[in-house]
């Protein structure tokens, strides 16, 4: 299928994660064009390639359709690095990809599991944002192979089952 990468962040720490009862961390999410990613950690440069090997967070990934929808329900732009997801992107049904393995741009992904909200989307996007974005608030992925992401126009097919680039 045809799809469209709008955008891609990283971040090299956590501001929400492990902040409980704190003010959120500064770590601004960076822009990038393209991204290197390496199999069974992350995103090189973002805080959650620091983890032990095979972890589930290894990448997210958002749908723009969802960001779109935050604006026009809060009637002004939305920032897709508000959300603090990696990959935004167009054209796919992201929670119909969950237990599967996908390819996109000649990386092999596989989806874990759906990335839930958290409480502090409220204060990242605004108050109510965490019930609307129940069911939406991403996709979990697993890198499979090593590779080169980049936004723009790409593909991504879906694996038979059992099926191993």
């Amino acid at each position: 299928m045809n799809c469209e990468i709008e955008h891609i962040y990283i971040s090299p720490e956590h501001n929400y994660v492990g902040h409980h009862g704190m003010d959120p961390g500064q770590n601004p999410s960076i822009a990038k064009e393209q991204v290197t990613l390496i199999a069974g950690r992350g995103i090189e440069g973002d805080r959650y390639a620091k983890r032990d090997p095979g972890h589930p967070k290894q990448i997210t990934f958002f749908n723009m359709d969802v960001v779109d929808m935050l604006a026009k329900h809060w009637e002004k732009p939305v920032q897709p690095q508000a959300v603090r997801r990696n990959v935004f992107i167009r054209g796919v049904d992201l929670p119909s990809l969950v237990g599967k393995k996908f390819v996109l741009q000649g990386i092999e992904f596989e989806a874990v599991d759906p990335c839930p909200p958290c409480v502090w989307m409220d204060e990242a996007v605004g108050s109510g944002t965490l019930k609307l974005l129940a069911g939406n608030g991403g996709l979990r992925a697993k890198i499979i192979t090593d590779g080169t992401l980049s936004t723009g126009p790409a593909s991504l097919e879906i694996l038979p089952e059992g099926d191993v680039t």
